[in-house]
Parts: C-alpha cells; sequence; structure tokens
C-alpha cells in the first residue's frame, strides 16, 4: 500500500508524509503480527507485551510534530479472535499551519471474536492549527473495542492560550455496517473564548472521548459513572446499542490525564496501561 502515491505532490514536496499499515491475527490463543508496513515519517514498535497472548503496538511520528501539508494515513486490522493493543509512544504535537491543514486517517477493523485496545496518548494543538482528523472503526457483530482520544488547546501550565485555530474532528464506528457512532466536533476562530462559553466547554482546557463497544458494554456504564462522578472534572456517559460513550472535560491535560487513566483502567478490568502511558 503506497501512502505517499495518494497525497497531492505540492504537499509531498513541501511537508511530512507517513503511512502505517499493521495487521493481527490469533493461531493457538496467541496474537502476532502479521502485516507490518511502515513509510515516511510514521512508525510502529512492537515491545513484549504485559498481557499473555496479546500483542502491543507503538506508533510513532519521526518528524517530531504535525505541521500544515502534512498527512498521515494508519491502518490496524485484527483477524478472528485477535487480542492486540496499540498505543502511542508520546503525545502528538499540532503546530501552526501557513498555508494547508494537516491531516490524520485513521481505520480500524476488528474481527470476529477480536479485541482492540486503541490508546493514543493526548493531541496537543498549538495556536494557528489546522487540523482535520478522522477515526473510522468497523466492528464485526461480537467484536470488542475500548478507544480514547484526548486534545489538549494550548499547554496551560506553560500559559498557552489558542487565540486561532481549526479543528474538524470525526469519529465514526459501525458494526455489521451499521453505523452506531458518529461523533463531529468544529472548532474555528478563537478556540479559547468558545472554549469558555458555559454550554461549550465551561472554561475547559482539554477534552476526551472514550468509547467502549461489545457485547458487555452495557454492564460497565454504572460503574464507569461512578469513577468519572469522583474525578472532579465535567464528565457523562450514556450506552446505545452495546456502545459505551463518554465525554471529559477538564480546566488542563494533567487533570484529565488523571481521569482518563481511571477510566480506562476501570474498562479494562484493572489490567495496566501500556508502558509509554506510565512513564
Amino acid at each position: 500500500m503506497n501512502f505517499l502515491a495518494a497525497v497531492e505532490p505540492i504537499s509531498r514536496a513541501q511537508r511530512a508524509v507517513g503511512g502505517l499499515d499493521l495487521s493481527f491475527r490469533a493461531r493457538g490463543g496467541v496474537t502476532r503480527i502479521e502485516r507490518f508496513y511502515q513509510e515516511g515519517c510514521l512508525k510502529a514498535r512492537l515491545p513484549r507485551a504485559a498481557e499473555p497472548g496479546v500483542c502491543e503496538a507503538v506508533t510513532l511520528n519521526i518528524s517530531g510534530g504535525v505541521a500544515g501539508g502534512d498527512a498521515l494515513t494508519t491502518t490496524v486490522s485484527l483477524g478472528p479472535g485477535a487480542r492486540a493493543v496499540v498505543a502511542s509512544q508520546a503525545a502528538e504535537r499540532i503546530y501552526r499551519a501557513l498555508d494547508a491543514p494537516s491531516w490524520m486517517t485513521t481505520s480500524i477493523a476488528v474481527g470476529p471474536g477480536a479485541r482492540l485496545d486503541y490508546l493514543p496518548q493526548e493531541t496537543i494543538l498549538f495556536d494557528g492549527f489546522s487540523l482535520r482528523r478522522g477515526l473510522d472503526i468497523a466492528l464485526a457483530e461480537d467484536a470488542e473495542f475500548l478507544g480514547v482520544e484526548t486534545i489538549l488547546f494550548g499547554r496551560r501550565a506553560l500559559g498557552e492560550i489558542l487565540r486561532g485555530g481549526d479543528l474538524r474532528d470525526r469519529v465514526t464506528l459501525r458494526r455489521g455496517g451499521k453505523i452506531l457512532l458518529q461523533d463531529m466536533n468544529r472548532l474555528t476562530g478563537d478556540i479559547a473564548a468558545k472554549l469558555a462559553r458555559t454550554a461549550l466547554g465551561n472554561g475547559a482546557g482539554a477534552m476526551a472521548a472514550i468509547i467502549c463497544a461489545g457485547p458487555d458494554a452495557a454492564a460497565r456504564l454504572a460503574g464507569l459513572r461512578d469513577v468519572l462522578s469522583g474525578a472532579g472534572i465535567t464528565a457523562g456517559a450514556t450506552c446505545f446499542e452495546g456502545v459505551v460513550f463518554a465525554r471529559l472535560l477538564a480546566p488542563d491535560g494533567a487533570r484529565l490525564r488523571h481521569c482518563v487513566i481511571a477510566a480506562l483502567m476501570f474498562l479494562r478490568d484493572g489490567r495496566p496501561m501500556p508502558r509509554v502511558w506510565q512513564s
């Protein structure tokens, strides 16, 4: 799969382009990597997994961040019965865009009886950014999926304020071809002023979305709400058609990260987070 060929020549010449294609298969109760393709600035490593029979992959962007005109494409697929964890090495930084937006596209397919924990770390937005990001998740009828997307609107500890930016973010989840969730966010202009509005962000400096999908997802809703209610942030969770969806808003990234980890630990039945989350 040639990711570079799909990008316009002017963008390819000016900015960084990366492609990553990972697939996993299970055999004898053990999941292993089946296809491993990396191109451009996107790379992956396969550390020793903490859970028996589970394959873990850690993604990294060696360009050092994402700027206008950059295009990153990631594909992850799990065969029947596979168990995998995909995390990112560090937070992704979205820098100022001069004349073109940056693009981040992730496609995930989870086969029958398979489970994927998709756990990228935070995305940090810098003043003047322009980001188009899409996450498409396709699940088999009995597949399980746990995922998180976290956005920091500047680094509050350093006094950063987003006075300009353009965010267009979309998450789509399908089960058996039927769309069960489509979460879309668009923020443009003076981001800080808009997030200060009570009905929009109520002063939040960071937000996260958590998705838990599977046959027993509904049974986890009450427990997840208990975890979030004691976190000291603004959060809510709901369940529909076997999908639990939670939205979290916090004043800063440090407080949000603490709450996200607590929620993920609960949804992972106490299993430890990947090592890259613990550094």
